[in-house]
């Protein structure tokens, strides 16, 4: 269901709260250029800054605009277990298909907290469950070792791997191979998925296919499909802008980018501000480049 390109849809904002007509359209946009599945409420769709009565009224929006026409998850994650554990609850009740849970933040659980987190959150569901390494965002690293434990609870199904470290994908995929080979590890980070898929991986959550849906998914594909060369020049065209979408913290240039195609405005929510001068101009000249847009 997770295999290929999902989009970590940026979440549009109006001047009074969510911008419902915007988000309907991306989604629509996004379904239409072929990614294989969409991830709302995650780190590129502010999920920090949008208000708990907000929550649901987004997902149950997306969920009847998606129609069904490809799989939602919903990001659910955060440091406080139960209240991931009810966020994923609610997820499930208004139709998800699967969640996205990432690593605790700040009180930086050792290795056994964060095994017994995720498996109390994906015991508190019955939808599949991503589980979500980033360990720049959150102070805490999900190493090889306890992936593959939690790839023994049979509802977590996949893991969203954004360290960074190749070394530590290959591993992760080598011991994940000798307990479940139906574990899906799909890169987190734009500019190594290319190298992940290649090495035994199986797509990415994509901050780039919100504005290059159909290029990533392009890439990725062709990359699943053994044609190693065309995806490295779709990834080699892509890369600039890969790159400079992290110029400044993510979603702050995405969302630039994505109200450059005109999905959104350029409006973030406090603590994030709108990217800099200096990343917009750079975004205009990537989107030129490697987009022609």
């Amino acid at each position: 269901m997770f295999k290929g390109t999902g989009t970590a849809l940026i979440t549009p904002f109006s001047a009074d709260g969510i911008d419902y007509h915007n988000l309907g359209r991306l989604i629509d946009w996004q379904i239409d250029q072929k990614v294989e599945f969409l991830v709302v409420l995650g780190t590129t769709g502010e999920s920090p800054a949008v208000l708990e009565t907000e929550r649901a009224e987004i997902v149950r929006f997306s969920m009847e605009r998606a129609k069904g026409r490809v799989p939602v998850v919903i990001g659910t994650g955060g440091n406080n277990t139960p209240h991931a554990a009810q966020s994923s609850r609610q997820a499930q009740e208004l139709g998800a298909d699967g969640v996205l849970v990432v690593t605790p933040y700040y009180n930086k659980p050792s290795q056994e907290g964060l095994f017994r987190h995720f498996k109390a959150v994906a015991e508190s569901v019955s939808v599949p469950v991503i589980l979500y390494n980033v360990p720049g965002r959150t102070g805490v690293n999900l190493l090889p070792d306890t992936v593959a434990r939690l790839a023994g609870v049979r509802n977590i199904v996949a893991l969203k791997e954004a360290s960074g470290n190749q070394a530590q994908v290959d591993e992760t995929i080598r011991k994940l191979r000798r307990v479940r080979a139906d574990f899906l590890i799909l890169s987190g980070n734009d500019d190594q998925a290319f190298h992940l898929v290649n090495a035994g991986g199986h797509g990415v959550i994509s901050v780039l296919s919100n504005v290059a849906p159909k290029e990533t998914s392009d890439m990725v594909r062709a990359a699943l499909a053994g044609r190693v060369a065309e995806a490295r020049e779709l990834h080699l065209k892509l890369f600039p802008l890969m790159k400079n979408l992290f110029m400044e913290t993510s979603p702050m240039p995405v969302k630039y980018a994505v109200s450059r195609l005109g999905y959104c405005d350029n409006r973030l929510r406090l603590p994030l501000v709108a990217a800099s001068d200096n990343s917009m101009a750079q975004i205009n000249s990537d989107m030129k480049e490697c987009l022609g847009v």
